[in-house]
């Protein structure tokens, strides 16, 4: 936390102001509130105090009485945090040594320097059908110091025509997300499981998926985030290659490769059913809180 409390105000200003701004989003401007309790009825068989009395929850013991010990409360027993689970994964095939795609990083440069020179390698890839339909390759955005990496499943149409991830409807409602966990979206790292747009934005194949993996794997290698989120069903098989579905996973911290990994419905389907907006709010702010408690590890 900050040490001024000036400055620990406005960040708590900030992050309640994103937080709202993320309810609008889903088209919340209300919240109910609970009704006001009502009196407590006096115990059965006995008369209630007079009114006087009431003020003085004491008088009951009469005048200079001694008043009972205040019992402390009883302290809360933490819940116990949800094990992480484990995912073996088969290896990729490697495609970075393939003939086709020798890639080529010096030594001695900065991770923005290898991201940058990586970037250049690829940007005319051929390896799957979807680079005949492209703009141009969606190579990923953000901080290459990331703590926090969200990974999607695929550029759409503004992506494709951008040639940056995350820039559309779902983009917005993205950056809302993170705003509202505290960070901004420079802070963290955004990037896809494929870098080409399929056609008419359908989810990319298993082929297609496996043939760029290799690529999102070298991404990963050079940012090295504490946690990665993974944005939709397709991300969670294109990384973590598991058959569960996004509902059974989501919510629980699974491991890939030494790196906590959470789950969690794409922006783009919350656009389509705001009633997911509850289990992706306690989702990221479970992420926030485990990357804010590795920060102050370290």
């Amino acid at each position: 936390m900050p040490d001024d409390p000036h400055a620990e105000y406005a960040a708590l200003v900030r992050e309640v102001r994103a937080h709202l701004e993320l309810e609008e989003s889903f088209g919340i401007d209300a919240a109910k509130l609970p009704p006001p309790p009502g009196p407590r009825a006096a115990p059965t068989g006995r008369p209630a105090p007079p009114a006087s009395d009431r003020a003085n929850p004491y008088a009951q013991y009469g005048e200079g009485a001694r008043r009972p010990r205040e019992s402390a409360p009883r302290p809360r027993t933490p819940q116990p945090e949800a094990p992480v689970r484990h995912v073996t994964t088969a290896s990729s095939v490697s495609l970075l040594n393939a003939k086709d795609y020798e890639i080529d990083i010096p030594e001695g440069l900065s991770k923005q320097e290898q991201l940058d020179c990586f970037a250049s390698q690829i940007a005319d890839c051929t390896l799957c059908p979807l680079h005949t339909g492209r703009t141009q390759v969606v190579f990923g955005v953000g901080n290459p110091d990331a703590d926090l990496m969200f990974i999607g499943e695929a550029p759409g149409r503004d992506e494709d025509q951008q040639g940056e991830p995350f820039v559309g409807r779902a983009g917005q409602l993205l950056t809302k997300i993170i705003e509202a966990m505290g960070f901004s979206r420079a802070e963290a790292y955004i990037a896809n499981i494929n870098k080409c747009r399929p056609p008419n934005n359908r989810a990319p194949t298993p082929d297609e998926m496996a043939k760029c993996m290799p690529f999102l794997e070298k991404q990963i290698e050079i940012i090295q985030p504490k946690v990665i989120c993974l944005l939709g069903a397709t991300a969670v098989r294109g990384l973590l290659q598991v058959k569960q579905g996004i509902t059974k996973l989501r919510g629980t911290f699974m491991e890939w490769r030494g790196i906590l990994v959470m789950p969690t419905f794409h922006p783009a389907y919350l656009l389509r059913n705001p009633a997911g907006k509850r289990d992706v709010w306690e989702d990221v702010q479970r992420v926030r809180d485990k990357v804010r408690e590795m920060q102050e590890q370290e």
